[in-house]
This record gives structure tokens, C-alpha cells and sequence, in this order.
């Protein structure tokens, strides 16, 4: 495997993967659009030496330490950080001892394909990862990034990214987004609007959350008309600041509008400690119905991600807190949940929802169908469980037929570790040129159309419908 073989993850059969490279060839330089992820702005702004291997590679990226986890290692000796400040291993180097002594175990996976472009490609690195060559690599890696060529404005240029898109609570200050700008640096970084904080009300920290929107708007939120007062000025407020998209991550899609006094009421048993999950569930849907609503009136690309059901490892989510690989995939159902929405919305031209799903059996029972009947919905591509060689590849097998290319919207990393950013791009655009290699060679559409559609598909399409 190293160093990387040129035709990886194309198909065997040589027909199929000589057309795959040639298709690959014009899409592999194309600059990155990144239109969802989690990469801290902080990064850029500050521009510093990343602090040392483990906490570039590792502690960032839940995708590793869930694994780890699972083969009984502890994330205490990943150092991975307790919400109660309790001790946790923090030397980097035997960190990275144990991630190297375990490398084995991403094998076959999206993170393994990942992790070895990043050491083959962006660090030059032509060995493979393992126990007994953990240390030296890791001090390979530690003089690398405390050069200049290595800091994150520079490898951003490296990269190729010409948009990176972070995600953020409506009561962030973009102050780091802020400090990219003044500073002079060209490249663009910009805000989405994440307002679940505050709308999910069985979020374990909306009060808190709450508080710090009535902080940063400069009233007290005690209402719900107070609470879309503050949304609707949170989401200018955004977009004064670059922002294209808002994101809502949710276990259910279901959209369905309340009415205003009934969501006053759900609002006032929350405050009054008194709300049910059913309660909850409901706000949630009614303020899909707003969120859509609003995205008509400002422009702001509208994002659904569904079917992830949070913190489900219980000890992980009360020792470490969310975001930490304890979230898993569960069914989800589109046609009803949706139909509120789309028929109220879906035809209308100044709309448009990108639906993503973590239940793979809705791509051609209910998906596909859908995006290829509303003209304002948009498929998002595999996520996250699946954003992975077999996963993307069910994707585009599921959605063509019905929904051809040009009702998605390419590739989203969605990573919060941004040396893997072009790892992750690269998978996927060899994974799209394998599957559309596969079409030419069965003569459903010549090579010429093919690689447009690639082009698309990779750059075109996501900088048209995140507006970029």
C-alpha cells in the first residue's frame, strides 16, 4: 500500500479503470469546495504551529478514538478531555504510541484511507504506521509541523481549498471569522448558521444556551416570538458575514408548523420545566417549517441532516460530553415528514433543502423520488457513517436512476480534522470517476459527458447550490 498505489480504489476489471483515470485526471487539480464541515476558524485566524502529531491527527477526529474505544482502550489514556477536568493521559508521544501500535484496526476503512494519504501525501511520510515505528514518525512529523510550510493558512493554500465552510451556534460572535478577514488573507472562510442549541429543547444546555442569545441580541429571550426575533437577526447577522446555508441536525426530518401560539406554549413548558419528549419533538418540527420559511425571505441554502441519534453511549456523553463518536445511525422516514414542507416550500424557486440521511434504505424508496420531483430539494451526499468507498458507491447506485447527478450536490467532508480535508475529496472524486467509468463502459453516455458530469459533480454543482 505504500506508497500509494495511482490507481487505487478504481475498479480491477481494465477497461472500466483506464476510463477511471482519464476521468480522474480532469477532476483530480480541481480546487476544493468544503460547503460543510467543522474545522475550527480559530485555526486560521491564529495561524500557529499545530501543537504536536496527536492533537492534529487524533484528538480531533472522533472517526479514530471510536474505534480505539471499541477494542477496549480508554479514551482517558487518549487524552481525550473529561467535562469534569479529571485526569486524562497528556503525553502526546505515548498517545500516538498506542494509536500506532493499533493502526491495524482502520484497515478497510474510510478513516485507514484517509489517514494514508495524509501521511503518504501531505507529510511525505512513505512508511506505514505501526508500533514500532510510532515515535520515529511522530518526531517525522513534529519537526514538519513546526515549519512554516506546515501552518494552517499554508497547507489551506496547499490544499487547494477555495471555500471552507464552518458550522456555528447562532450565539458565536464570529469573531474568528472576523479576524480571518481583517487580516488581510484572501481565502475564504465562511460561517452556517446551526441554531439546534437553541431549538432543540431537549438540548441538556438550552438554558444556558438560551442565555447566551439573550447576551449577544441584548434582550432577554423569555417568549417564543423573542426566540425568532433573535433567530431572524442571528441569520443577518451571518450572512453579513459570508454566510450561504443554515444547518439543522436532527433525528427526524418531520416538518410541521404549530401555529404561534401553540409553539408559545411548547416555549413557556420548557421554561416552566415541564416538557415532554413529545413536547420537544414537535418544536423541533415547527421549526423546520420557520427555518424554511426564513430561508426564502434571506437566501440562506437550507441543510436537514436526519437520523443520527445522539450520545447513545451514555458513559461517553456524561464523562466526555457530545461529539465524541457516541452517535449512531437510526431509521428515518421522509415521504410523510416532509410533505408539509416540501408542499408548502418545495416548488418554491427562491428555496433550497439539502437533505441528508444516516438510513441508507431511504436512498430509492424515498429519497431519489423526491429530489427528482421538488425543485427546490437537493439530495446531500453519503454522510458520515457513510462517506466511506462502498458507501458513496451505494449512494450514487441508489439515487441516479431516479434522481440523476444533478439533483445532488457533490462532496461534503464534514470533518473537524482539516489536514484529512483533502484525503476525504480525493476519495470521493476517484470513487465518482470509477462509478462513471463503469456507465461509459456499458455505453450509457461517452466519455466526453462523463467527465463534465465529474466536473460538476466535484465543483460546479456545490459551489451552485451552497451559492458560493
Amino acid at each position: 500500500m505504500y506508497p500509494l498505489n495511482p490507481d487505487r480504489y478504481f475498479d480491477p476489471n481494465p477497461t472500466i479503470r483506464n476510463i477511471a483515470r482519464d476521468i480522474y485526471n480532469e477532476i483530480k487539480d480541481l480546487p476544493i469546495i468544503s460547503p460543510h464541515g467543522h474545522v475550527d476558524p480559530k485555526l486560521f485566524a491564529e495561524n500557529k504551529p499545530f501543537p504536536n502529531p496527536t492533537e492534529l491527527f487524533l484528538i480531533p477526529d472522533h472517526y479514530l478514538f471510536r474505534m480505539l474505544f471499541s477494542q477496549g482502550i480508554k479514551l482517558e489514556d487518549l487524552g481525550i478531555p473529561t467535562i469534569d477536568g479529571s485526569k486524562v493521559e497528556t503525553d502526546p508521544r505515548k498517545i500516538w504510541k498506542i494509536f500506532g501500535e493499533n493502526y491495524f484496526l482502520f484497515n478497510g476503512t474510510p478513516s485507514g484511507a484517509w489517514l494514508d494519504y495524509e501521511f503518504n501525501l501531505v507529510f511525505d511520510i512513505k512508511e506505514k504506521l505501526n508500533g514500532n515505528n510510532a515515535l520515529k514518525i511522530y518526531d517525522e512529523l513534529q519537526e514538519k509541523i513546526n515549519s512554516p510550510e506546515f501552518l494552517p493558512r499554508t497547507l489551506f493554500e496547499k490544499f487547494n481549498i477555495e471555500v471552507l465552510s464552518t458550522t456555528d451556534a447562532p450565539f458565536d460572535s464570529l469573531e474568528y471569522h472576523k479576524q480571518i478577514k481583517e487580516s488581510g488573507w484572501s481565502k475564504k472562510i465562511l460561517p452556517a448558521f446551526r441554531p439546534d442549541g437553541v431549538t432543540d429543547l431537549s438540548n441538556v444546555n438550552w438554558e444556558k444556551n438560551i442565555n447566551k442569545l439573550s447576551e449577544i441580541v441584548g434582550y432577554e429571550i423569555n417568549s417564543y416570538k423573542k426566540l425568532i426575533q433573535a433567530l431572524e437577526e442571528r441569520r443577518k447577522y451571518f450572512i453579513e458575514h459570508g454566510a450561504t446555508s443554515t444547518d439543522h441536525g436532527v433525528v427526524s426530518p418531520r416538518a410541521h408548523d404549530l401555529g404561534d401560539d401553540e409553539a408559545e406554549k411548547l416555549f413557556q413548558r420548557k421554561s416552566n420545566g415541564k416538557l415532554t419528549k413529545e413536547d420537544a419533538d414537535n418544536f423541533t418540527a415547527h421549526i423546520l417549517m420557520q427555518m424554511a420559511r426564513m430561508s426564502i425571505e434571506d437566501g440562506l441554502v437550507m441543510q436537514i441532516h436526519a437520523g443520527a441519534y445522539r450520545n447513545h453511549n451514555k458513559y461517553i456523553f456524561e464523562k466526555f460530553g457530545p461529539d465524541k463518536g457516541g452517535d449512531i445511525p437510526t431509521t428515518c422516514e421522509y415521504t410523510k415528514n416532509l410533505e408539509e414542507l416540501l408542499n408548502k416550500y418545495g416548488n418554491n424557486p427562491n428555496f433550497t433543502v439539502i437533505v441528508f440521511t444516516l438510513d441508507e434504505t431511504n436512498y430509492s424508496r424515498e429519497l431519489a423520488p423526491l429530489a427528482g420531483l421538488y425543485p427546490a430539494m437537493k439530495l446531500g451526499p453519503a454522510w458520515w457513517f457513510h462517506d466511506s468507498i462502498e458507501g458513496m458507491i451505494r449512494f450514487r447506485q441508489n439515487m441516479t436512476e431516479t434522481a440523476g447527478f444533478y439533483n445532488t450536490v457533490g462532496f461534503i467532508d464534514d470533518t473537524r480534522a482539516f489536514v484529512s480535508i483533502p484525503a476525504r475529496h480525493d476519495l470521493a472524486r476517484r470513487i465518482d470517476s470509477n462509478f462513471l467509468a463503469n456507465m461509459v463502459a456499458r455505453h450509457l453516455f461517452d466519455i466526453d459527458e462523463a467527465i463534465q458530469i465529474a466536473k460538476d459533480l466535484t465543483y460546479n454543482l456545490p459551489k451552485k447550490v451552497y451559492k458560493f
